[in-house]
């Protein structure tokens, strides 16, 4: 455990080494999208989601293993809500429209329905009866496989679309760069490895910080888990969402944030192989419940925004981002109280 003479400067660090790493991967992962002809919505969801989740899934399985199952919960949970909140952020970053409305894309929907499919399942493991076969819930494996099976439906969805958006003049579509076309695949590749291993390390950095902070401070596990440590490791999420809508790539910011919390929803499956003593889920605390059940409404509230596509409302933004930075506000109110 690090002192907090140690623990304050290696976190300032680490989040300014995520800021730079992670500008330049959401610019590299744009480009691999057009090169590879993948799209933004599946790059995003896939590589941008898994990496900049690492941090994320780190923290929760060693919270895991060290016997701390209430903060490995909550940091997925609470980390899903921080970023969907951090899309809200990444709409205020862009001044022409209503970001879900400039970013109209069906995978971006199936990703959003997919989202509150898996954290439905969590919750059904969190209330339902506590069965476990070697220290490990059914729900476990049966999260992976749905995940899986969504991103396949999800890929199909991209090749052969039935339903499309209706463009309008603010609508931003995904169509490879012409300078794309011209970057060496293994290069982009190369680069693509190279800045994700700094944004990894400066998550796992800025984790371990935050864990030293936290038992320094004598924070409660379940507000150190859905607060202190999910904001810190999503930090890559919303660096490289604001930096996508800086250069244009709308839907890879969408479905990088989208995307990354479905496959946050993992990290309680990673963790509960992690936990020993028996489910996971059943140790959630009444917090950790409390924010699953606004984190559902707070995603639900984001696929009626893109559903919807209000070209602009108060503040330049969507009624769905307003509303979502409400809730999310409502979320760490009530974190502070005791239930």
């Amino acid at each position: 455990m690090w002192e907090l003479s140690i623990s304050i400067p290696v976190f300032i660090v680490s989040a300014l080494v995520i800021g730079v790493a992670g500008t330049r991967l959401s610019g590299v992962l744009d480009h691999l999208a057009d090169r590879t002809g993948l799209g933004e919505a599946f790059v995003g969801a896939v590589l941008l989601g898994a990496c900049t989740s690492l941090p994320g899934i780190t923290a929760s399985i060693a919270a895991a293993v060290d016997g701390h199952p209430v903060v490995a919960l909550s940091n997925a949970i609470g980390g899903i809500a921080a970023q969907t909140a951090f899309l809200a952020i990444a709409d205020i970053a862009y001044p022409k429209a209503n970001l879900e409305h400039a970013a109209a894309s069906l995978p971006n929907l199936m990703q959003g329905t997919l989202l509150i499919v898996l954290l439905g399942a969590l919750m059904l493991g969190i209330v339902g009866p506590d069965i476990s076969f070697l220290g490990i819930s059914p729900l476990t494996p049966l999260l992976l496989l749905a995940y899986i099976f969504g991103l396949r439906i999800i890929y199909k969805a991209r090749t052969r679309p039935m339903w499309q958006p209706r463009m309008t003049h603010d609508t931003k579509v995904d169509l490879p760069e012409e300078e794309s076309q011209h970057s060496s695949l293994a290069l982009l590749w190369s680069q693509f490895a190279i800045t994700a291993v700094f944004v990894i390390g400066a998550g796992w950095a800025v984790t371990r910080a935050s864990e030293s902070i936290m038992a320094k401070t004598g924070i409660s596990a379940t507000v150190a888990g859905a607060v202190l440590i999910a904001v810190t490791t999503s930090l890559p999420e919303l660096v490289t969402s604001v930096s996508a809508v800086r250069r244009g790539a709308l839907t890879l910011a969408v479905s990088g944030v989208i995307g990354g919390n479905a496959f946050d929803t993992l990290f309680a499956a990673v963790a509960d192989v992690a936990y020993r003593p028996g489910s996971i889920y059943h140790t959630a605390s009444a917090h950790a419940k409390f924010l699953l059940a606004l984190t559902i409404i707070m995603t639900g509230v984001l696929l009626m925004g893109l559903l919807h596509r209000e070209k602009s409302g108060f503040g330049n933004i969507g009624f769905e981002s307003a509303l979502i930075l409400a809730l999310y506000a409502l979320g760490l109110v009530v974190m502070a109280l005791p239930l």
